[in-house]
């Protein structure tokens, strides 16, 4: 009998051994499973991998980390998501954590900034700052950014649809401090597919997106080419109640689309994969999470290398930022949300991510405090510092049930690339509301286990307390968006009004010449404080706008 059968053997006795204890005291649940349905074995025991299939850190298929040493020579970056009301007030709030010891900057922008509308639009009447920073023009940006040295600090902005604009007031706030465009860094979500499938703040139609999308790649592999020009999200597909396995194969589906959209457009494909950067969730099934992790970059690894052709190892590697899972968090005892991010927080550092974002204890009720994003700043910093897990690279790599769970979400997800593949990619796939569907069933299954107690979510419908919720929560001084009004009215009768339409009017005769780049007249427009709000309708006029 050879090693396995004899390993195989011993396990089939020791089920059958285990019976009558079981009997004796019957197990919690008939079957066990993760969130995404992979039943969990009672025990699991060693099973033979090939080298090659787990590779060491640093070494393609990269399943234990993207780098030799990982956090042994620096940790994770530490951004802290965050953006309310002005541009003066998120200013002050950056310049806190920064203080604090956050390492990296993430920019939350309201939602008339998401959809590209000026804060004077009708449509944003009552949406100024609140669910983030109101950027309007380059001021706005020039405020945001004040005293934050850009050859320094490196900037993540979660913007899609009107990525582009936001993307050339950044470069054109760093011109202004005299930094080379070679220095930036930083990342743009830039991610419109999964817009369309989970999140909504779209403008344009797909095929227009795409073309905006490889225009930045193209405009930063020449000008700004250490920023991360897309950051493909299944942050918020898992927000809208996907499974692990639905957010890792949506999310790689997407970056194929990305990719082939860019080799279309006649770029090389390692002028450009190297900045391609990805974006996911964590949530508490610990085990699941940190498989997820690992088995999403060897399948990335394995499409770049096998399916692309690429050559430059730098191009396997799947380069991803973590944030915690912020459904997961309840309104009910919100102190309990301290515990639910630690332990997410824990998944992405042994998951090997390259930044991450600790939600705070508050956000189930409004945007954080100070004291709530302080606290969950110390979280990173302590499992960073004190819990001894970044001090040896991939800590639970062979473990007998991570790497069988690994394997597992690795063939799962690669059977969601198949049908997406059969029904002509994600595009294809977005536009005939597959994802959609997948995702609306599972957030349905969902919430019918949490309401007959079937999945136990602490404090919200077993180990309740009567209490009353009323911390100190974050409100948005409704004067704000006067004084953003006020303010975007100053910045139209100071500037050079013909010099702004005449941008404009060149920006619209280049949308009409379908392989014109499009940005260095975006940047031109921006440079002049045209708004946010004109540079978008020009586009809209068109382009059309994507209704669903």
């Amino acid at each position: 009998m050879n090693n396995k059968n004899k390993k195989s053997s011993n396990k089939e006795k020791w089920e059958q051994a285990v019976e009558s204890t079981i009997k004796r005291f019957p197990e919690r649940k008939e079957t066990f499973t993760t969130s995404s349905d992979i039943e969990v074995e009672r025990l699991y025991i060693e099973k033979k991998r090939s080298d090659d299939h787990l590779g060491f850190p640093g070494e393609y298929p990269y399943t234990r980390g993207i780098q030799p040493t990982m956090y042994r020579s620096r940790f994770w970056t530490m951004r802290q998501y965050a953006g309310f009301g002005s541009a003066v007030e998120t200013n002050k709030r950056f310049r806190y954590l920064l203080d604090q010891g956050q390492t990296g900057l993430s920019v939350a922008f309201d939602l008339p900034t998401q959809i590209g509308y000026d804060s004077d639009d009708v449509m944003s009447e009552g949406e100024v700052g609140k669910v983030g920073v109101a950027i309007d023009s380059l001021h706005d940006m020039e405020q945001l950014l004040d005293q934050i040295p850009l050859d320094k600090v490196s900037t993540s902005m979660t913007i899609n649809a009107s990525a582009s604009v936001l993307l050339c007031m950044y470069i054109a706030v760093g011109e202004k401090q005299g930094v080379p465009l070679e220095k930036l860094t930083g990342t743009i979500q830039n991610d419109i597919l999964k817009e369309y499938i989970a999140r909504g703040t779209y403008i344009y139609p797909p095929k227009q997106s795409m073309r905006l999308i490889t225009n930045i790649f193209e405009y930063c592999q020449h000008n700004v080419p250490k920023f991360n020009t897309i950051s493909i999200s299944g942050y918020h597909i898992r927000e809208a109640g996907s499974t692990a396995v639905q957010e890792a194969a949506f999310t790689i589906a997407n970056g194929m689309a990305y990719v082939d959209a860019a080799i279309e457009s006649g770029m090389d494909v390692d002028s450009f994969a190297p900045r391609l950067a990805f974006f996911f969730n964590a949530h508490n099934n610990f085990f699941e999470e940190i498989a997820k992790f690992r088995a999403a970059r060897r399948i990335w690894a394995k499409i770049m290398k096998e399916h692309y052709q690429a050559k430059d190892p730098k191009s396997w590697k799947m380069r991803f930022h973590t944030q915690t899972g912020g459904s997961t968090l309840t309104a009910q005892q919100p102190d309990n949300n301290i515990v639910r991010v630690t332990l997410q927080a824990l998944s992405a550092v042994m998951g090997g991510t390259q930044s991450l974002h600790t939600n705070s204890r508050d956000e189930a009720l409004s945007l954080p405090t100070e004291e709530s994003a302080r606290i969950a700043l110390r979280t990173q910093q302590i499992i960073a510092n004190e819990s001894g897990v970044a001090d040896t690279i991939d800590p639970l790599g062979g473990s007998y049930y991570v790497e069988e769970l690994t394997d597992r979400m690795e063939e799962e997800v690669n059977k969601y690339l198949d049908r997406i593949k059969e029904i002509g990619g994600a595009v294809q796939a977005v536009e005939e509301g597959f994802m959609q569907r997948e995702i609306h069933q599972n957030a349905y299954e969902t919430q019918k286990n949490i309401e007959k107690e079937k999945e136990i979510i602490v404090g919200l419908n077993k180990f309740k307390v009567d209490e009353e919720v009323n911390p100190d929560l974050l409100k948005v001084d409704e004067a704000l968006e006067k004084a953003q009004l006020a303010s975007i009215n100053t910045i139209r009768q100071e500037r050079d009004q013909e010099a702004v339409n005449e941008a404009l009017t060149a920006l619209k005769e280049q949308t009409k010449i379908a392989d014109s780049n499009l940005i260095p007249y975006i940047l031109d427009a921006v440079r002049l404080y045209a708004t946010i709000g004109e540079i978008c309708n020009v586009l809209r006029e068109e382009f059309g706008e994507y209704t669903g």
